[in-house]
C-alpha cells in the first residue's frame, strides 16, 4: 500500500507532478517534493501538508538530484518510490524551408539532456538508496514510475526532438527493470496522451476543445489526478513491470 511510503517527485510543484504530489500525501505517504528553485515547490509543499518536503531540483544535475535522494533518506528513513515528472517541450520543424533555417541543435540538445538524461539521473540515483531497504515478502524494495507521451508512438510535425526524448524513455524502461530487478526495483513508464495541465491551460479555449474532441473516448482532456491514480496503481500492483501504459483514451496522434 502507498500509505507511509516514502515517495520522490520531480516536475512536483506544477502539472502531473502536483498531482502525483497530492494524491500521494492524501494516501498517507511522504513525499520529496523536487523542482526547479524558480519554481512554486516552496509553497505548494506548505499547501499540501507537513509531510511534503521541497527540495529545489534541477534534474540534470548529479548533485541536486542526490541531494534529494539523501534528504528523502535524512528526513524520512528510506525511499520506496521515485516519479520522474520533470520535463521540458520545443515545437520546431527539422528545416523551416520558409526561412531557410534548421532545427536549431541547442534545442534539439536541451530536450534530450532535460527529459532523457534527467530521467536517467533520478533512476539510477534513486535505484542506489532503494536498494538498501529492507525488502518485502516479494523481496521488493522499490518501484520507480517514469513519464513518457504518446509522442513517443505518434509524434507529430514539429516534435522531433521532445518524441526522440520521450522514445528513449520508452527505450530504457525495459532494460532498466531487467538490470535492477536482481534488487527488488521495479521500473514503468506511463505514456500520457492531452491532459489538462499548464502547458495546455495556456491554450485558447477554442483549440483545447478542439484536441478534446480529438480523443475518442471518454472525448476531453486527461486530468492530472487520473495521471496520479495510475502512479499509485502502479506502485500498489507488484506484477507491474518493465512495461509503458498508455493513458489517452485510445487517441492517436495525427501529423
Amino acid at each position: 500500500m502507498i500509505k507511509n511510503a516514502v515517495s520522490l517527485v520531480t516536475g512536483g510543484a506544477s502539472g502531473l507532478g502536483r498531482a502525483t504530489v497530492e494524491r500521494l500525501a492524501r494516501q498517507g505517504a511522504r513525499v520529496v517534493l523536487a523542482d526547479l528553485s524558480s519554481s512554486k515547490g516552496s509553497e505548494v509543499a506548505r499547501e499540501i501538508g507537513d509531510n511534503v518536503i521541497f527540495v529545489p531540483v534541477d534534474v540534470t544535475s548529479e548533485k541536486d538530484v542526490q541531494t534529494a535522494v539523501q534528504t528523502a533518506k535524512e528526513k524520512f528513513g528510506r525511499l520506496d518510490l521515485a516519479v520522474n515528472c520533470a520535463g521540458t517541450a520545443t515545437a520546431v520543424k527539422t528545416y523551416n524551408f520558409n526561412k531557410d533555417v534548421a532545427h536549431r541543435l541547442e534545442d534539439f540538445t536541451r530536450v534530450i539532456t532535460v527529459n532523457t538524461i534527467g530521467t536517467f539521473n533520478v533512476i539510477r540515483l534513486s535505484a542506489g538508496v532503494m536498494g538498501i531497504n529492507e525488502p518485502n515478502k516479494d523481496g521488493q524494495r522499490g518501484v520507480i514510475v517514469n513519464t513518457a507521451s504518446v509522442a513517443a508512438f505518434d509524434g507529430q510535425i514539429g516534435q522531433a526532438a521532445y518524441s526522440a526524448s520521450k522514445a528513449a524513455v520508452v527505450g530504457m524502461t525495459l532494460p532498466i527493470a531487467r538490470d535492477l530487478s536482481t534488487q527488488g526495483i521495479r521500473v514503468c513508464t506511463i505514456a500520457p496522451g492531452l491532459f489538462n495541465t499548464p502547458m495546455l491551460q495556456a491554450l485558447p479555449e477554442k483549440v483545447r476543445t478542439f484536441l478534446a474532441k480529438s480523443i475518442p473516448f471518454p472525448q476531453r482532456l486527461g486530468e492530472p489526478s487520473e495521471y496520479a491514480h495510475l502512479v499509485q496503481a502502479i506502485y500498489e500492483n507488484p506484477l507491474m513491470n518493465g512495461e509503458t501504459i498508455r493513458i489517452d483514451g485510445a487517441l492517436r496522434m495525427q501529423p
